[in-house]
């Protein structure tokens, strides 16, 4: 909702200063009443001085810039202030300010899945936070392409200097595909301070040469309005010059000091005409003229704002030069970045900005400018909740035909292309990679949905080749550089794109599953965020024999295994691989829904014995056992009994020993394990609700089919083309010996006979195992 026009408060600047005052007080008392509850055994912590060094930048963008459309990220140690921010302005109920960095309050660093004001982007993973504006607006525009325009909308990070020392913002400013996106706005807090240092002056002229060589609008604030005045003065060029040459460690020092040892420290080794100049500035105003950065001048930060929107053909960065601690006691102190204030400390603040203990807590009155423009910033732009995500229509199968003998690489590649002919499906599918598209099967989609560009690209090449690849604004394939935190990191903001967007989008991610590991941080974000969408790490494991340890996976299920918000399944056979997909894409739209990572590999395997239990079980059953987790693959009730669960591309050499065992007299069931991870969190779910609630533990529903009562005192098999731990937990459900096989060194180049030979996975080293087993 906008206020009409007729009762817009006016904002002046003295109004905006006086809501800055404000900000700093109740940022830095949030903070100052957390580590003084005293329900903690251990320091709770915050960061005031960093809050301090935001307060006007925040300020200028909240009350004076940004609109309701806009979307915004936030330093992650300025969270105190944003909080405010969002009291002041009526969306955040007084309670929470005292329950910061308290179970169920409001959380260390801005959370949009645990706060109850953050709607557009957590952070406190630094660099991550820095760069989500940037994946947020590149999804805006595929959304613009292909769903229409949106309404005009902003995409603002608000970072640390140091922030930027994290590799992932150069990844991610560096790529081809988030080029052109003049929306875009990074705000770096320039306060030339990390944790432990005072950054050397060398870091912040480098910073500015890297954004502008990566095709960056830069726009510098250095210097507040006092600063500029004195410099256009006649002789103030050489004020400028001995500020502009001194080290940041001396300038930084300064503001310890005040009157005559402030200007004995300043004029030390100055041109004696910088000393001329000075001497009409008595010592008491000296202070306030030297330490005038343009990252606290809110006049300077809104100009700046309006520079960085009238370019619009690449992002912007502006660097606001500020002091970290700014109108604190512990203003430029390299030691400050988690200093608290002091009792007395805190008292004077309060005093300063003309409140009581009694109304420390206070919004401002109503009928005041302040007030009143907060209400109108709170009328503007608070955050509405966004509608429920819409059911997505989505096949039980898509029918794709798949080959007698294929691998799950292949069929996942086969059942994406069938899928993109449904067109209500198609056009809310978008599949991203990291320069990997074809070598992850992902060629047939391309041909069909094109690669997606902002501008049409000439072909060159022909349109007789096998890969058709001319990006265009109708495509739905965004081809990214070699930077898996990218792949997830856009991957995440996609999976957003109803929350942000208002668009539902279903996103499908590949990657070498061993690099999985690599943009691990960003994965982690982005289910941290409760974005959703799909990843096909493929190809998988020591099955990848030829390409030698470096590209063999062995820990990936693990990752899978233990992340919230995602579900990790391993698919063996290519009908399994459909029901899967289809499964995961419908869970996208679904209340409570979570992404999926499906582990693939390479290997063709026969799909008969897959055919032969489908037709025993029926389809629907079958269907249902798969996506639940597991099912019988084959049966034996001849012999003494022993279990075989496995997972992915082993199978045929699980299925051969079966039969060896059959043939010494033993009944060797063999388990297709489709999802670890929804076994496990079965049986662990039905635990811990037994424990909280002090009764006996419930039967694990699907395992009671897996696994039957009359095999529950038979051992255990387990064979995994991973880590032998990632399924030696089977054992613990019904108490069953387990000889756990696996992944447990790293892998080197050979043939899969040479690499299963070495792991133990042929099919006599699995019989051996299972007569160990058999023999405990």
């Amino acid at each position: 909702m906008t206020l009409p026009a007729t009762t817009q408060p006016t904002r002046n600047l003295a109004t905006l200063e006086e809501i800055e005052r404000r900000l700093l007080w109740l940022s830095v008392r949030m903070i100052d009443h957390a580590n003084h509850r005293g329900d903690t055994e251990i320091k709770v912590g915050g960061h005031q001085a960093s809050s301090a060094s935001m307060v006007s930048i925040m300020t200028a963008l909240w009350f004076g810039h940004i609109g309701g459309e806009d979307k915004v990220a936030i330093k992650p140690h300025a969270s105190p202030l944003y909080h405010s921010i969002k009291y002041l302005t009526g969306e955040l109920d007084r309670s929470y300010l005292t329950r910061l960095r308290d179970f169920g309050g409001l959380q260390s660093y801005p959370s949009r899945t645990k706060d109850p004001d953050v709607a557009d982007f957590s952070t406190g993973s630094v660099g991550l936070g820095a760069v989500a504006p940037l994946f947020s607006a590149a999804v805006r525009r595929f959304v613009d392409a292909h769903h229409g325009p949106r309404p005009p909308a902003r995409f603002i990070a608000t970072v640390g200097d140091a922030e930027l020392d994290e590799g992932n913002v150069w990844e991610a400013i560096a790529d081809p595909a988030l080029q052109g996106l003049g929306n875009v706005t990074l705000v770096v807090d320039l306060n030339r301070q990390s944790l432990d240092r005072v950054i050397p002056g060398i870091q912040s002229r480098r910073l500015t040469r890297f954004f502008a060589e990566a095709g960056w609008h830069v726009v510098e604030v250095k210097y507040g309005g006092k600063l500029k005045a004195a410099f256009a003065d006649e002789g103030g060029d050489v004020l400028r010059k001995h500020i502009d040459d001194m080290p940041n460690e001396e300038y930084q020092s300064l503001f310890a000091v005040e009157g005559p040892e402030l200007r004995a420290r300043f004029l030390e080794n100055a041109d004696p005409s910088v000393e001329r100049f000075l001497s009409s500035t008595d010592d008491s105003g000296l202070g306030s003229l030297i330490r005038n950065l343009g990252g606290h001048d809110i006049e300077e930060l809104l100009r700046a704002y309006r520079r960085a929107d009238a370019v619009t053909d690449r992002p912007s960065v502006i660097f606001a030069y500020t002091v970290k601690g700014r109108g604190l006691p512990l203003a430029g102190d390299p030691m400050n970045h988690s200093a608290l204030l002091t009792e007395d400390q805190i008292d004077d603040l309060r005093s300063s900005v003309g409140l009581t203990a009694e109304a420390e807590w206070d919004r401002f009155d109503p009928d005041s400018d302040a007030g009143r423009v907060c209400a109108a910033v709170g009328a503007s732009i608070n955050n509405e909740p966004p509608p429920p995500r819409p059911a997505i229509s989505v096949p039980a199968t898509s029918g794709a035909a798949q080959e007698t003998v294929t691998s799950s690489q292949e069929a996942f590649g086969r059942v994406l292309v069938q899928l993109g002919r449904d067109q209500e499906l198609a056009k809310r599918i978008v599949t991203v990679s990291p320069d990997v598209a074809v070598s992850t099967n992902l060629g047939g989609w391309i041909n069909a949905q094109g690669v997606f560009s902002a501008t049409e690209s000439i072909d060159y090449y022909g349109s007789d080749r096998l890969l058709k690849w001319t990006p265009g604004p109708e495509g739905r394939h965004i081809e990214l550089g070699i930077s898996e935190m990218n792949l997830f990191l856009l991957l995440g903001q996609l999976g957003l794109a109803h929350e942000h967007h208002g668009e539902m989008l279903l996103p499908i991610g590949t990657v070498y599953d061993p690099f999985v590991l690599r943009g691990l941080d960003a994965l982690i974000y982005s289910l941290y965020n409760d974005s959703r969408f799909i990843i096909a790490g493929t190809p998988s494991g020591v099955t990848l024999a030829p390409e030698g340890g470096a590209h063999q996976s062995s820990i990936t299920p693990s990752v899978g295994l233990e992340l919230p918000g995602i579900v990790a399944v391993e698919p063996a056979y290519a009908r399994a691989v459909d029901w899967l997909l289809t499964d995961a894409l419908r869970s996208l739209g679904e209340p409570g829904g979570q992404s999926r990572y499906l582990r693939l590999s390479t290997r063709p395997i026969d799909q008969k014995p897959f055919d032969d239990a489908v037709a025993r079980l029926g389809e629907d059953d079958a269907r249902a056992s798969i996506i639940a987790g597991g099912y019988r693959l084959r049966e034996s009730d001849v012999g003494v009994p022993i279990i075989l669960a496995a997972s992915g591309p082993v199978m045929p050499e699980v299925l051969k020993a079966a039969e060896i065992l059959e043939d010494e007299g033993v009944a060797a069931t063999v388990i297709d394990v489709t999802s670890q991870d929804r076994l496990f969190r079965e049986w662990h779910d039905g635990l811990r609700t037994a424990a909280r609630g002090a009764t006996s533990p419930k039967l694990s529903a699907h395992f009671s089919t897996l696994i039957r009562v009359s095999e529950r005192d038979a051992p255990i098999v387990t064979v995994h083309d991973a880590s032998p731990h990632s399924m030696a937990w089977l054992g613990s459900v019904f108490g069953q010996r387990v000889v756990p096989l696996g992944v447990d060194r790293f892998g080197e180049s050979g043939t899969i006979t040479d690499l299963y030979e070495a792991m133990g996975f042929l099919p006599e080293q699995i019989v051996n195992s299972a007569l160990v087993a058999l023999a405990i």
